[in-house]
């Protein structure tokens, strides 16, 4: 009886994470009446879908993962969580060794890893964000590979099939990459289609991935499809992530730093 019981559980609990995602929002009480279940069983089920990182749990119920919202140019979102991309970027970078090639991708945050990298010796730098090339341009000891494609202009970066062919071709130690959003069960995701088809072949360029993320982009959902969550080796985010997305991200062998 208690398989049994175990598996109604289970059963109960991705029902119920179902709806939340359909409705957006449930309370307590709800759950209690539409599965026939005490405030103490709909109270348990809700703090497991949380932990699994499927709905963020709020006061007297829980909530779907949010949406990420238009992002805007690059250049513009630099102040945006500043001091958070600074840490973030800066932890990041401590993880690269000496004599490593990076793949680093776009977005302020990876550019904040770059911007740590400049006074390093021996590095081999492959990126297709021009912000990035600029930055380590009169870095005598980095030698720094610019990937060819079609110019984003709002992110200042390359894009497109010259840009994933150039990226098929070099093996890299590491990744450093942004992303616009990231989900525990959609993984990781971008709004603008055509430069989520890249980030896919910057996710497989390198033995070990960094993404680097602040907490506006954690339990967000985005329109393109870049890779699952077990994609990413380490998580770089900032202490105003919930911890239970944290727990939640860790239970997929991703390890995180928080900053």
């Amino acid at each position: 009886m208690k398989r049994v019981s175990a598996i109604w559980s289970v059963e109960r609990q991705d029902r119920l994470a179902r709806l939340v995602q359909l409705r957006k929002r449930i309370t307590v009480a709800e759950v209690c009446r539409e599965f026939h279940v005490c405030l103490a069983t709909a109270r348990r089920d809700l703090d497991a879908i949380a932990e699994q990182g499927r709905v963020q749990r709020v006061h007297g119920g829980a909530v779907a993962p949010a949406e990420a919202p238009p992002e805007g140019p690059a250049l513009e979102r630099a102040s945006d969580q500043a001091d958070e991309k600074r840490r973030i970027g800066k932890a990041a970078a401590e993880l690269v060794g000496s004599s490593e090639t990076v793949v680093i991708g776009t977005g302020t945050t990876a550019l904040e890893a770059a911007r740590n990298l400049v006074d390093r010796r021996d590095l081999t730098v492959i990126t297709n964000s021009l912000l990035v090339v600029n930055l380590l341009s009169e870095s005598t000891d980095i030698n720094v590979i610019c990937l060819g494609g079609m110019l984003r202009r709002s992110e200042m970066s390359l894009i497109g099939h010259i840009a994933e062919q150039a990226l098929s071709e070099v093996r890299a130690n590491k990744v450093i990459m942004g992303i616009r959003a990231i989900d525990v069960e959609q993984g990781l995701t971008n709004d603008y289609l055509p430069e989520a088809a890249s980030d896919r072949v910057i996710l497989k360029s390198g033995r070990q991935v960094i993404l680097v993320a602040d907490h506006t982009k954690c339990g967000r959902v985005a329109t393109g499809f870049v890779g699952p969550l077990e994609a990413v080796h380490t998580l770089v985010t900032d202490a105003r992530v919930p911890g239970s997305f944290i727990s939640a991200v860790k239970k997929h062998g991703v390890n995180v730093i928080t900053v």
